[in-house]
């Protein structure tokens, strides 16, 4: 079965039959929902068998960003209402097995719920290490600023995603958490030298490097490349990525529709497939950007279709676990209750 090289988003609750054809015609390998297209379960699961009848394959990723916290496109009444990373991080300040048990029930917990709507990649863990005074677009998505901790806690989590039958995505490499600005704003600039970055930013991509996926960071790292975007450099994905760190997975791009990416999004598909990143990431589900993405991604194949194969071939079935040890697990990490299916959706963690 054909497909190309990138993943798209949708604009609401149901394909169009603009959507519909759109699909049809250029076989995005994957699909990314958000908030706005996620209502009820029938409803998400009516989403996805559409998105799959109209690309006539099962054979795709379907991936949303459900972190916990405020980086949770599901939420009450339908689904729990999980704590951010940060939660878990100072958990394990106090008990480090513990937060490791925690955080990999939190995962688990939440890979059940996608799974039981057709979602089969969790965009998490974020391995970002947030300096002092950097940009709040990381803030509590952090597990810590130690290292050790982030890689402890994101190997949970993997953990758990994959033992719930969903993959993990480790983001955002090589490392976002130094950046002054926010990347769907403006393309952020970090200083940092080569020694800094390999001392502590990129050490949990390398610890997690087996991860079956990966997302780019869109930065700026003059250290390695002055001029172009870690996700469209070269340089970057070559020299750091791959060799440094390490990363034999498939490595899809952020959003090329964030403002830190400059040109056409035609062009800004090339840019990012070009310089590597074996799939293009495209979510605003605006149709008139998606007829630019589409015709520019190319076919999905040679090594990275072997990497689509390999991430694809690490699903299987949940492994089993209790639900209420679960719960009661990440309770404690967020020092309150935790939403639960059928609470009020203002219950916050």
């Amino acid at each position: 079965m054909t497909r190309k090289a990138f993943i798209s988003g949708c604009a609401g609750l149901s394909l169009s039959d603009a959507e519909r054809a759109f699909f049809a015609q250029e076989r995005p390998c994957g699909l990314i929902l958000f908030a706005r297209n996620c209502q009820t379960p029938e409803q998400i699961s009516d989403l996805v068998a559409s998105f799959k009848d109209a690309v006539e394959s099962d054979e795709v990723l379907v991936l949303i960003d459900q972190e916990g916290g405020r980086v949770q496109r599901m939420r009450p009444p339908h689904w729990r209402n999980m704590p951010p990373a940060c939660c878990y991080g100072h958990l394990y300040d106090v008990d480090p097995g513990l937060g490791k048990e925690a955080v990999f029930a939190g995962a688990r917990l939440i890979a059940e719920e996608l799974r039981a709507v057709g979602v089969n990649v969790n965009c998490t863990p974020c391995l970002d290490i947030p300096e002092k005074g950097a940009h709040e677009v990381i803030g509590d998505r952090a597990f810590s600023t130690d290292p050790d901790v982030v890689i402890a806690l994101g190997r949970a989590v993997m953990d758990g995603t994959l033992a719930g039958g969903v993959l993990p995505v480790i983001k955002h490499v090589p490392g976002h958490g130094r950046a002054q600005a926010d990347s769907h704003l403006a393309l952020p600039r970090i200083d940092a030298t080569r020694a800094e970055l390999e001392a502590r930013d990129f050490r949990p991509f390398q610890a997690l490097n087996d991860s079956p996926l990966a997302m780019t960071a869109h930065i700026l790292l003059p250290a390695y490349d002055d001029r172009r975007p870690s996700s469209a450099s070269p340089v970057i994905m070559r020299e750091v990525i791959r060799d440094l760190i390490g990363l034999n997975g498939l490595v899809m791009s952020d959003d090329i529709g964030m403002q830190a990416l400059g040109g056409s999004f035609a062009e800004r598909t090339r840019a990012v497939i070009d310089a590597g990143c074996d799939v293009a990431l495209h979510c605003s589900g605006t149709l008139t950007e998606m007829k630019e993405v589409g015709p520019a991604a190319p076919l999905l194949d040679g090594i990275a279709a072997e990497r689509f194969g390999r991430a694809r071939a690490a699903l299987h079935d949940p492994h089993h676990f209790d639900v209420a040890e679960a719960m009661a697990l990440v309770n404690e990490a967020a020092g309150s209750r935790v939403a639960r299916v059928g609470d009020d959706p203002t219950v916050r963690a």
